[in-house]
């Protein structure tokens, strides 16, 4: 693969990545363990079936923590395994599906995850593990590596508030079973990692970044900053559907652009404004469904920001609510009536989510001017809303026209529902097929990656001094403060242009 590298001078300040760990800068883990090693490993597991079904049970059935051989196990995956498994050894007898599925653990590097996650140090040695031991950390690890691949390694209760998207459930249990059954084990459960043209070219840049220990500016460490900031990206991918919706809309809230798609195929992109980069108004990760147009909205001001915001207005100014055509409600609530200087401006469109957060016209058109368009409470208001509105509704403007002229509130459904994803990458695949780097303005990307190294270094204490957290943070905030430009804020261009998920 042939790769360019390109800096970005935009006047934004400049993304961050991480620094250095000896994780991280690790090259493509070992492939594969020896045959010969393997084999012994899986004939002492050879133990009398029936003592096994009654120790398997004992363990795993009533159990809810589980620690094997010093490493946590899931227990819940485990249960759902061995119950289809009346609780007996499975791999006692099924050595090649075992060898198969073990490779595809130790390449877990490819899809950017730390073999380490799922007892890389100990399946790939031949430590001395009780019988029972082994046979319950080749299962978790299969487990765990198939759960990681099917819907992200950082499980949505350790993640922060607002990243919320999560793929459809997978029965990994059942796909473990079904990967045993199959001629191929290890390819039924590398499917289950994303099949999105983003996904795919993440994992060659991850590729062609691991060949490289400096980065394009000439500094030691580049390698290691393109490693995290493809390692995050491709984790938030695992968060998205396997496979996107043909039809759907996507906002970039890193980006800072919409883009509608049809039938996979960028049909229109138009800039957006999205939320502010202090902590408490960012735009949010999640998944809605527009199901509906609202011509000539009313704006409803919530209580937070009337308290913030339109109180001391007002009390500087007594005149500021009638000025503005908005009323208090009894609840605290403002409204402000429709019009042409109204918050939502013109169009708002409806997609109902817990955050209360829109898509929508504003009367502020020249805000799109600029580079920095964090500036809204984390609704996103859209440069091009008339346009977005026919090709949303079917109609030609003209209609969406009319309907804005009757002056009057109307809400008119959608044909088809159409799905949006409110993401945050900082690295993705373009419509025109380049893999973009973006700036990390929410600081986003270190909060993945230190629950990554957790995760890592809680099934391999010894390491956990060369990953503090701590100094992780404080090096990716040295990094993004840095003076030369970065090699990763900036574009890869691949050679085959593909449309990207």
């Amino acid at each position: 693969m042939r790769v360019a590298w390109y800096t970005v001078r935009d006047g934004r300040r400049r993304g961050v990545v991480g620094a250095r760990s000896r994780n991280a800068a690790r090259g493509v883990v070992s492939r594969s363990m020896s045959a010969l090693a393997l084999a012994f490993m899986l004939a002492a597991c050879a133990v009398n079936p029936e003592n096994a079904n009654t120790e398997l049970g004992h363990l795993i059935d009533g159990a809810s923590q589980l620690t094997v051989a010093g490493e946590p196990v899931n227990v819940a995956l485990l249960r759902r395994f061995y119950a289809r498994h009346d609780f007996e050894p499975v791999w006692t007898v099924r050595s090649a599906e075992a060898r198969s599925l073990l490779d595809a653990v130790l390449r877990a590097g490819d899809n950017g995850l730390a073999p380490e996650m799922f007892h890389a140090d100990l399946l790939r040695q031949e430590t001395d593990l009780a019988p029972l031991d082994r046979e319950l950390l080749l299962s978790d690890a299969f487990l765990s590596y198939a759960d990681a691949l099917a819907r992200g390694a950082v499980p949505v209760d350790r993640r922060r508030d607002d990243e919320t998207l999560t793929p459809e459930p997978v029965d990994v249990a059942a796909r473990l079973d079904a990967a045993i059954d199959s001629p191929d084990p290890a390819a039924v459960i590398e499917a289950l990692a994303p099949a999105t043209p983003t996904y795919r070219a993440l994992r060659q840049a991850l590729r062609a970044c691991r060949q490289s220990s400096v980065g394009r500016d000439g500094r030691k460490g580049g390698g290691a900053t393109c490693l995290r900031r493809i390692e995050v990206n491709l984790e938030r991918q695992r968060w998205l559907p396997r496979a996107m919706p043909p039809d759907r809309v996507v906002v970039n809230v890193a980006e800072e652009r919409l883009v509608l798609y049809r039938a996979d195929r960028p049909v229109f992109s138009t800039r957006v404004i999205v939320g502010q980069d202090g902590e408490r108004n960012q735009s949010p990760e999640f998944r809605a469904m527009i199901d509906a147009s609202l011509y000539n909205p009313p704006w409803v001001v919530p209580v937070d920001i009337v308290q913030r915001e339109i109180l001391p207005k007002i009390s500087r100014d007594p005149g500021y609510l009638a000025r503005n055509r908005m009323i208090m409600l009894a609840n605290g609530e403002v409204e402000q009536k429709p019009g042409l200087d109204a918050g939502l401006g013109l169009i708002m469109f409806d997609m109902p989510n817990r955050f209360d957060v829109y898509l929508h016209d504003t009367p502020d058109q020249n805000l799109f001017r600029r580079d920095n368009r964090r500036i809204s409470h984390g609704c996103i208001r859209v440069q091009k809303p008339r346009d977005f509105a026919a090709l949303l509704m079917r109609q030609p403007i003209d209609a969406i026209d009319q309907a804005i002229a009757q002056g009057t509130t109307t809400r008119k459904a959608l044909p088809e529902p159409v799905p949006v994803f409110v993401v945050y990458l900082t690295a993705f695949l373009d419509a025109d097929g380049v893999l973009r780097f973006l700036p990390d303005f929410y600081d986003r990307d270190a909060g993945i990656w230190q629950q990554l190294r957790k995760r890592s270094a809680r099934r391999h204490p010894a390491a956990q001094a060369d990953r503090s957290l701590v100094s992780t943070t404080r090096l990716l905030a040295a990094l993004d403060r840095s003076e030369p430009p970065s090699p990763m804020t900036g574009r890869m261009v691949l050679r085959r242009p593909t449309i990207g998920g």
